[in-house]
This record gives structure tokens, C-alpha cells and sequence, in this order.
């Protein structure tokens, strides 16, 4: 299959894997962050580690949409179904993420609230459809990818006239995540470059990582979430490492240009304005990281016709999901990782998404082979 095969394909891998073992300086560690879950995702399932030198560390980040998303946030759709007895959609990962006291929205759908998962923005306004007495809410998450499906059941709402749908948006934005990191001394310090998102940067483009190289001095290369994808940033980001370069290159050219999709863009910014600032699980308050719907379409916003309160909620205290969110720790190093906090009960958004780098890590049993090598 074109574009899939050959990028699985294990002679490649082995190939590739002796390029990057001449281009490592024995001398020299190599942190390089992976921003997307999915690539956290394609390291640990294809065992990408275990071809490369010790030397080369991959590095998880906040991009994890689930992963990011605060306690507060999750309140306020739990609180919507229990106060406003409305009908919530969303998708899966975001059904199993603890809340306050534990709950979550599939521990409130088993207790008779009407929480349900669809796979799209487009099930949701369905759903309103079929529902014309009752009010029905879509809690909307996501990177740059999922932003335009949103805008698009927002405008398709109001042509439809279906008043009894809105939305809970809750979409964020990469670049402004990549430049929150940066500006953390302790974070910054341990990254050397960025595999940059391959979905997101369909959308967005490449132009808008460039003040990575130019204000921080860090390279990024935008990869696929293949193995191969992988692999071949990885080399990208390492000749320019050792050659002192910092600049942004475009693996994923098979699907990625430097100004992204204008038609996408265009939808969102009819629809979307940019919030001043979003909390972010691990990152704290990021100013203008984050959309909200515009005026024009405010009788869809769920915040405006349900009046809510953002109230912000701290994490499990035992969790460390917020420090492997700004890549200060692997799930390796939380001490509740595959004991008190295992995907069927986590503690923390980490464990629970397909995206979330502990779930990767525990899913794929890395966990195991360093816990066997440290025995040996």
C-alpha cells in the first residue's frame, strides 16, 4: 500500500538506523522532543529506540489534546449532563479522563447521565437532530486537525436552523504550546530539537514553527507517523545538531506545505477567535493558546447559553502526568505507572488516551523490558 508499506519496511529501518549511528558524536546526548502523541505512539510500537543509540533520547510533549486538557474543563461537561441534564458528546479518550473525585464521563453515563461518544463533530449535530426537545452538547477538543470538523457543524447548525446544539470548545494551539515550553528555563534546557506534528501541520503549515530556529535556536522537522517518518527526522534533526544549524525542515513533504490548507484556516477564522489564555494541564496558563466561538456565532457556544464557571481543579496528587506533559519526566519515573495507574483505572490523562505517553509506554511494553534489564 503506497505510503504505508515502505515506510514500514525493515531493511529501510536498518539502513536508516546506520545512518544515524555514523552521524551520533559519542560524545554527546541528544534530546529530541516528539511534540504529537501519535509519534510518542509510532516510537514505542514499531521499538524505534532499540535501533539507535543509547545516546538519542526521545523526549514526550504536550501533544496529547486529551493528555492537555485540565480537570476544570472536565468538570464542566460532567456538570453540564448532572445541572443542565443535557445530552454531551464526545469522543472516546475524553470519556475516561478522572475528574473531580474520580468521576469521569463514563462513571457518569453509568450512573444514568447521558454522556456519549461519537466519532465525529458530525455525530454530534446528528444526535441534536434527533433529539429536537432536548439540548445537546458537543465537548469539542483538539489540536489544529479537529478545529475545522467543529467549525464546520458550528456554520452547518445555523444553516440548518437547530437551535438545541452548541458547543464546549476546547481547542488548542501548537505553536503556542512549543513557545510555552520554550520559555520554561527547565524544559528549554533539555530539549536540543523537535519532531515537528504531522496532522496539525497539514492545516497550519510549516511557516508557523519558524520562530522555534529563529527565536530559540532549536531545529524542528516535521515527520509522518511511520517508523521510517520517525527515523529520518531523527537524522534530519541530528545534522543539524551537530552542525550547529537551527532551521525547520519538512519531512512529511508527502502531505505538508509551508502554508498548510488556506481553505481550512479560512473556515476557522470565521468561526474562532483566539482566547486571551486556556489553563493546560502541565503548562499552566497560556496566553493565546486556545480558540473560542466568535459572537457572530455565540448562540452555539455552550459557555454563553449555560453560563459557566471555569474553576480550576488540581491534579491527582500522586499523578506526574503535568512534569512528562513539559518532558521533565518519562512514565517510567512516576511511581503509580502500572501499579495504582493502569489504562483500565488511571490516575491522569496520561494513562488514558491513545495519544498519552504513559498509555504508549505501558500499551507496548517498554515498561517491562527496562524493568528485565534492570534485574539483569
Amino acid at each position: 500500500m503506497k505510503y504505508v508499506d515502505e515506510f514500514r519496511d525493515g531493511a529501510r529501518a536498518r539502513a536508516l538506523a546506520a545512518l544515524i549511528h555514523a552521524q551520533v558524536q559519542p560524545a554527546r546526548r541528544y534530546a529530541l522532543m516528539e511534540f504529537c502523541g501519535g509519534h510518542t505512539h509510532a516510537i514505542s510500537r514499531y521499538g524505534v529506540p532499540g535501533l539507535l543509540p543509547d545516546t538519542i533520547e526521545y523526549v514526550h510533549g504536550p501533544g496529547c489534546p486529551v493528555c492537555v486538557l485540565p480537570v476544570g474543563r472536565i468538570d464542566q461537561a460532567i456538570d453540564l449532563v448532572r445541572e443542565h441534564g443535557v445530552i454531551l458528546c464526545t469522543y472516546a479518550d475524553v470519556m475516561r479522563v478522572p475528574a473531580s473525585g474520580r468521576q469521569s464521563l463514563m462513571s457518569l453515563r453509568a450512573d444514568g447521565g447521558d454522556a456519549r461518544m461519537v466519532y465525529s463533530a458530525a455525530d454530534a449535530l446528528r444526535i441534536a437532530e434527533e433529539n429536537p426537545t432536548q439540548q445537546v452538547v458537543f465537548f469539542a477538543i483538539g489540536f489544529e486537525t479537529t478545529t475545522p470538523p467543529t467549525a464546520v457543524v458550528i456554520r452547518r447548525a445555523r444553516e440548518r436552523g437547530i437551535a438545541n446544539f452548541s458547543v464546549l470548545c476546547n481547542h488548542v494551539l501548537t505553536p503556542a504550546a512549543m513557545r510555552a515550553l520554550l520559555g520554561d528555563g527547565a524544559a528549554a534546557a533539555r530539549i536540543d530539537g523537535f519532531i515537528g506534528p504531522a496532522h496539525v501541520s497539514t492545516v497550519i503549515g510549516s511557516a508557523p514553527y519558524e520562530f522555534v530556529p529563529r527565536d530559540y535556536a532549536k531545529p524542528v522537522v516535521i515527520a509522518g507517523f511511520e517508523p521510517l517518518d520517525v527515523m529520518q527526522a531523527t537524522l534530519l534533526l541530528l545534522r543539524q545538531i551537530n552542525a550547529g544549524e537551527a532551521r525547520v525542515e519538512n519531512e512529511f513533504t508527502r502531505a505538508v506545505s509551508r502554508d498548510g490548507n488556506r481553505i481550512a484556516q479560512a473556515l476557522v477564522a470565521e468561526v474562532f477567535q483566539m482566547r486571551p489564555s486556556f489553563p493546560w494541564r502541565g503548562l499552566g496558563s497560556v496566553a493565546d493558546s486556545a480558540l473560542a466561538i466568535r459572537a457572530a456565532y455565540g448562540e452555539f457556544d455552550a459557555e454563553r447559553r449555560f453560563d459557566l464557571v471555569y474553576r480550576e481543579v488540581a491534579d491527582a496528587k500522586a499523578c506526574e502526568c503535568a512534569d512528562i506533559l513539559r518532558g521533565l519526566k518519562h512514565p517510567r519515573h512516576c511511581k503509580v505507572f502500572g501499579s495504582a495507574c493502569t489504562p483500565e483505572h488511571p490516575l491522569g490523562s496520561c494513562m488514558v488516551s491513545s495519544e498519552g505517553a504513559c498509555a504508549a509506554y505501558y500499551s507496548y511494553g517498554r515498561w517491562r523490558e527496562r524493568a528485565a534489564e534492570a534485574t539483569t
